[in-house]
């Protein structure tokens, strides 16, 4: 009887261990050349990770080389990529914005796919977050750039943080690790003129760094040239600090000064030298001149802040995507 009692008893089956998801965001700009190599040094690298699940979100932000294509065979050939083409070039930050919205792992990695940032060290962005932190900052330890670049790169980042009420991490690009709870708040914003560094490390939650040794370019032309580099330096600033504006302020009140003490002068010599008032055309022309520059200079700021106004309050889509390909249906 005993034994029929116990054989009747439930057999309590223990539940499928969670995989974590792990989702790369691969934002794509004329890459053809280089698309492949990253690809297969990405999954070389995950290969080793058998505990875990890997999806690659490649987001082709208006490529109009060859990239596309590459990307459509790489998702044939392997069912963890997924492509976001976009309709046209949106920008870098853009296109990282819509791997975060169609990202769905249980943590997501911004990187790009020039090789600079090592996939390996990717996986101790992961080691960090399994650890606890909840946003992994990948903080160049070194780079293979041109002294140029360097020592630009080294000025703006410390000039940005002195300048901003947010503690941006020095020396650190977009390539980081961001928990599932922290991308779902991400997502939330959704301003044009984006800064995405600035934006997560405005946000909180528990912060760590990995130091690491940045690459050469594998192949191409860098993407970010100085146009581009200024455009994102002036939408960093502008997007978490008003120190600009402050700036014209005291910039007032020092022309003021120096006017004031130009009328000063202008009187003094005019009641005590009246003989030699003439030549004052020089001093003329260099305080017009250099009230002029000061008014336009100003004129420049503010008007950077109301553009950026104006572009808000447009309400447009950040992107327009012509198709999502790979994963199922449900997904796209």
């Amino acid at each position: 009887m005993l034994q029929t009692a116990l054989s009747h008893q439930p057999v309590a089956v223990p539940a499928p261990e969670h995989r974590p998801l792990i989702s790369y965001v691969l934002p794509v700009y004329n890459e053809q050349d280089g698309i492949a190599a990253f690809h297969t040094e990405l999954t070389a690298a995950l290969a080793g990770r058998t505990e875990l699940d890997f999806e690659m979100v490649y987001v082709n932000d208006g490529s109009a080389d060859g990239s596309l294509a590459i990307l459509r065979a790489l998702a044939e050939q392997d069912g963890r990529v997924r492509i976001v083409d976009f309709a046209r070039n949106f920008g870098h930050q853009i296109a990282i914005t819509a791997g975060l919205d169609v990202a769905r792992g249980d943590a997501v990695i911004v990187m790009d796919t020039d090789l600079q940032d090592p996939p390996r060290v990717s996986l101790e962005l992961v080691d960090a977050w399994r650890e606890g932190a909840e946003i992994v900052h990948a903080r160049r330890r070194s780079r293979q750039d041109t002294a140029f670049k360097r020592t630009t790169a080294h000025l703006y980042y410390r000039v940005l943080r002195s300048s901003t009420e947010v503690d941006i991490p020095l020396d650190t690009g977009d390539f980081r690790l961001l928990d599932r709870r922290v991308a779902d708040e991400l997502r939330k914003y959704r301003e044009k003129s984006r800064f995405v560094r600035g934006i997560v490390a405005s946000m909180g939650y528990r912060q760590t760094e990995v130091a690491f040794d940045r690459d050469e370019r594998f192949a191409g032309e860098t993407k970010y040239p100085l146009r581009k580099m200024a455009k994102l330096a002036i939408d960093g600033v502008t997007s978490f600090s008003t120190v600009p504006l402050k700036m014209i302020t005291r910039l007032g009140f020092v022309v003021l000064a120096l006017s004031t003490a130009g009328i000063v002068y202008a009187l003094a010599m005019k009641f005590f030298r009246p003989d030699i008032t003439v030549s004052g055309w020089t001093m003329l022309m260099v305080v017009v001149l250099f009230l002029g520059g000061v008014q336009m200079l100003s004129l420049g700021v503010i008007g950077t802040y109301i553009g950026r106004i104006y572009s808000e309050a447009q309400g447009r889509p950040l992107y327009l995507v012509r198709e999502v390909i790979g994963g199922s249906p449900a997904d796209d």
